[in-house]
């Protein structure tokens, strides 16, 4: 049986266009936020605490030991509906930032709360919202999927530089509690009434998961395509999150002023933006497997590009944005095909799972980068890793057979 007959697309969007304006304002403030924006805090703390770049890297990555109960939450938004886990992740997201702004210089406190950010990812990404567009939208699910993860790259492409500002004024302490503020006083009423103002969408999102069609999260585990995407997100992240962590010590060190530097945090999140919505579109009208191998193609080469001596920062810019293409196209293929294949019966616990294995690469990549910098005192063996791991997502996805679950 399947969740809903396909209606027109003038319909969906007439009657789904609040929630996806929801999902641009919620996912934009989730912990993923901090994960693009968290270079800015890197020389403030370093300087402070004297930690290098390489510890403040590990405690990252070690903090991504959360995702191991993102599929239990998942689980829970399948059961409870996804409102509950919005309200809890996001209250849980501000505090977790009011507590960075209080850290007196022990690395652990600092693990322990990127800990407590990763635990906020079920309410605070696709995997919530996710489930909202997929029970509304048929015809456009790609396009409306593009539009409503792009409230990441949109914050992140808008926030660095009044972010910058406030860091310079109030320092990175101040910068914490600007992102707290942002969470729990802005974007989340935002997204309760505009994702209210849509109305009941279907008894899934509600936590009934009866009239829903799709396998449940075993079976899906034992599909060998749950695996294959999974590792596309795992070699997607690895070479991308632990780039993006590093950013503004990376321009800084290729003779950029620390302003200029930011400005490659807006690159990316440019690219973000542009793959998004630009791809998400694609998948509605072409294969997606082939969409998806050419942008993570197109990131290899801007990984490698990046490589080239004496870039300025238009060159940079440049490179940063290419390279970031596969991140941002990612977060709209995964639900996508999480749904595509899998159907909505169990979307929580299987997208959360499917989290899971992403944020390892995740936690790899931020760990491995930093590591690597520290080791040969440069970034070409962080990017030289990083262009092979989008090479290698883009065989994953060429090979991903589109053949639509049972249930």
């Amino acid at each position: 049986m399947s969740l809903r007959q396909p209606v027109p697309s003038r319909s969906e969007w007439r009657n789904g266009w609040p929630i996806v304006l929801g999902a641009v304002v919620g996912s934009g403030a989730g912990p993923a936020l901090f994960q693009n924006l968290s270079s800015m805090f890197v020389p403030g703390m370093t300087g402070e605490f004297g930690w290098s770049r390489g510890a403040v890297a590990a405690a990252s990555g070690l903090g991504f030991a959360g995702s191991l109960a993102v599929p239990l939450l998942g689980r829970a938004v399948d059961r409870l509906g996804v409102r509950p886990m919005i309200v809890g992740c996001m209250v849980a997201l501000a505090a977790a930032y009011l507590g960075m702004a209080t850290m007196r210089g022990q690395l652990w406190h600092y693990h322990l709360l990127v800990l407590a950010l990763a635990m906020t990812v079920p309410g605070t990404s696709a995997l919530a919202y996710g489930k909202l567009i997929a029970a509304r939208f048929v015809t456009h699910r790609g396009l409306a999927l593009g539009i409503a993860t792009s409230g990441l790259p949109l914050t992140t492409l808008l926030l660095p530089i009044v972010l910058a500002e406030v860091i310079e004024d109030f320092g990175w302490r101040g910068g914490f509690v600007a992102l707290a503020v942002y969470s729990a006083l802005v974007a989340l009423p935002i997204a309760l009434v505009a994702i209210r103002a849509a109305g009941r969408v279907s008894h899934a999102t509600a936590g009934d998961p009866a009239e829903v069609s799709g396998v449940i999260a075993a079976e899906a585990r034992r599909d060998p395509r749950f695996w294959r995407l999974g590792l596309t997100g795992f070699f997607v992240n690895l070479g991308t999150i632990g780039f993006v962590t590093q950013l503004v010590p990376f321009g800084i060190d290729r003779g950029l002023t620390p302003t200029g530097a930011a400005l490659l945090l807006t690159a990316f999140g440019a690219s973000q933006v542009a793959a998004r919505v630009t791809f998400g579109a694609l998948i509605d009208r072409f294969a997606p497997q082939r969409i998806a191998a050419t942008v993570a193609g197109l990131s290899a080469l801007g990984f490698a590009a990046l490589q080239w001596p004496g870039l300025a920062l238009p060159g940079l810019a440049m490179g940063v944005f290419c390279a970031g293409l596969m991140n941002g196209a990612e977060n709209d293929l995964f639900p996508f095909f999480a749904a595509r294949l899998f159907g909505l019966r169990a979307y929580g616990e299987i997208y959360g799972t499917l989290i899971v294995v992403a944020l390892v690469g995740s936690g790899a990549g931020i760990i491995g980068f930093g590591a690597l910098h520290d080791a040969t005192g440069g970034d070409a063996a962080g990017l030289a890793v990083a262009s092979v791991a989008l090479a290698i997502a883009g065989l994953l996805f060429a090979g991903l057979r589109d053949r639509p679950a049972m249930g």
